[in-house]
C-alpha cells in the first residue's frame, strides 16, 4: 500500500471511530445518534427554527418534527415563539442528557492526553485543522445534499 493509500486508510479509520463513538455516546444516554447530534447543533448554535434544524440535520419536515417532539418530551429542548415573528416557533436547548458528560469523559480524557503530547505550536495546528475541517465538512455535506436533489437514472438503467 502506497503512502497516500495508507494516509487515506488511517483517515477513514479515524472518521469511522469518531462516528461510532458518537453513536455509542448517544446510546449510552438513551438517545439516537441524530437526536444527540441535533442537541449538539442547538447547543453550539443556539435556538433555531425547526426548518433550520432540519436543514442542519438533513431531515425533512416530518422527521424533524418527530425529533423535536422526542427531545421536548425528554426535557432537552423547548419550543418558544420567535421574538422576531410571533407566528414562528424556535427550538432552544434547555438541558443536556443526564450522564452525557460522564459517557463522553473517557474519550475526552484519552484525546486530551494525546493532544497534551504535542507542543503548543502543534496543538495550534491541530485546532486550526479542527476549525477549518468542520467548515469543510459542513460545505461538503451541503454539496452532497444539493446533489441528492438532482434526479439520477436508476442503477442498471439505460
Amino acid at each position: 500500500m502506497s503512502t497516500p493509500e495508507k494516509a487515506a486508510a488511517v483517515y477513514r479509520r479515524y472518521l469511522s471511530a469518531v462516528m461510532l463513538h458518537g453513536h455509542a455516546g448517544a446510546k449510552a444516554v438513551d438517545l439516537g445518534a441524530t437526536d444527540l447530534y441535533a442537541l449538539n447543533i442547538l447547543t453550539l448554535t443556539g435556538a433555531l427554527t425547526p426548518g433550520e434544524l432540519g436543514r442542519r440535520t438533513g431531515l425533512t419536515t416530518g422527521p424533524t418534527t418527530r425529533l423535536i417532539d422526542r427531545l421536548e418530551q425528554a426535557g432537552y429542548v423547548r419550543r418558544v415563539p420567535d421574538p422576531g415573528d410571533r407566528r414562528k416557533v424556535i427550538v432552544e436547548p434547555v438541558a443536556a442528557p443526564s450522564g452525557l458528560d460522564e459517557a463522553l469523559a473517557p474519550a475526552r480524557e484519552k484525546i486530551g492526553a494525546i493532544i497534551q503530547d504535542y507542543t503548543p505550536e502543534q496543538r495550534a495546528v491541530l485546532f486550526d485543522y479542527f476549525a477549518r475541517a468542520a467548515t469543510a465538512y459542513q460545505e461538503a455535506t451541503n454539496e452532497l445534499r444539493d446533489h441528492e436533489a438532482i434526479p439520477r437514472p436508476a442503477a442498471g438503467g439505460h
